[in-house]
């Protein structure tokens, strides 16, 4: 079984994240199989049958990584956040009316789709060309800069990650985000791998890091309380001198391009009039029109 972490993490002001271009890499051990189904060949992309099953068993399992505002079970044991609640929205639509949530480590999502878990990751994952070998994407439901956080008054001017390299600082990050690997591209050579970005205000606070970097939505929402920390202005990450896309959707096995594609109308529905539906399920984690975005998975994956 994956392990169930932070199950039951608060949701505290904007909520907080990360993701990442590694979430396939980690192993993940011994997982029950759902469904009868054969278990295509690696990297081979067929039709799939999956969601006439979900519709004649009237459920779906979904996967989040209990991270708000993107995914997480709340006080009353349910799915919510961003991701889960346009699930349930685009189910409904779909005929598949209960969602169910499987909370994991967010490295073990892509290894637990593929061993079949659960039957997509909602988990406001970010869709890259090394991801994109490993699952089929839905168009991005978001878009997102990176932040930083650093101690009041940003003592050493930091605004990216060029700039921690070049000042010789110490750095943290989330475990499996992408911005481990925005910051080894810009030659940051000390970065301090932590759990959440809960642990990266600690570590900020108390003077183990000169920064924590995440995305914008989550680092502002975990200073907003703080006394000692505070987030920089939200920056596009580059690397190569390339702008680098912070835009997460949901993934689905290769075996499941049917599915993903009635998915994928159902999510362009929700951004027909201007975002106007999307908006709405999403306004309560402080997403907003910033957030929304017209990219492709097909342009996100290269």
């Amino acid at each position: 079984m994956a392990p169930p972490l932070r199950a039951s993490t608060p949701f505290i002001g904007k909520g907080f994240s990360r993701r990442s271009l590694l979430a396939g890499a980690a192993a993940l051990g011994a997982f029950g199989v759902a469904g009868c189904s054969r278990a295509p060949d690696e990297g081979k992309v067929e039709g799939g049958d999956l969601l006439e099953r979900l519709r004649d068993q009237g459920s779906v399992k979904v996967g989040i990584a209990s991270e708000p505002p993107f995914g997480y079970i709340d006080d009353d044991g349910d799915p919510t956040g961003e991701a889960p609640e346009i699930a349930k929205v685009v189910f409904k639509r779909l005929g598949v009316p209960d969602v169910k949530a499987i909370p994991v480590d967010f490295g073990a999502l892509i290894p637990g789709l593929k061993a079949q878990q659960f039957d997509i990751v909602s988990a406001g994952m970010y869709i890259n060309p090394t991801r994109c070998e490993q699952v089929l994407f839905a168009d991005p439901d978001y878009i997102m800069l990176d932040s930083f956080i650093v101690k009041k008054g940003n003592p050493h001017g930091i605004k990216t990650y060029e700039e921690i390299a070049e000042k010789g600082l110490k750095m943290a990050t989330g475990k499996a985000y992408a911005e481990i690997a925005y910051a080894e591209a810009a030659g940051v050579k000390d970065i301090l791998i932590l759990p959440d970005q809960v642990a990266g205000l600690s570590a900020v606070e108390t003077g183990r890091v000169d920064a924590f970097a995440g995305t914008n939505v989550t680092v502002q929402g975990v200073v907003e309380n703080s006394r000692r920390a505070e987030a920089t202005k939200a920056f596009q990450p580059t690397v190569d001198g390339e702008p680098q896309y912070g835009a997460g959707g949901f993934a689905f096995r290769l075996s499941e391009k049917n599915f993903r594609d009635e998915f994928n109308k159902e999510i362009h529905r929700l951004k027909e009039n201007n975002f106007e539906e999307l908006l709405k399920i999403v306004k309560p984690f402080d997403f907003g029109m910033n957030e929304m975005t017209h990219k492709t998975a097909k342009e996100l994956c290269g």
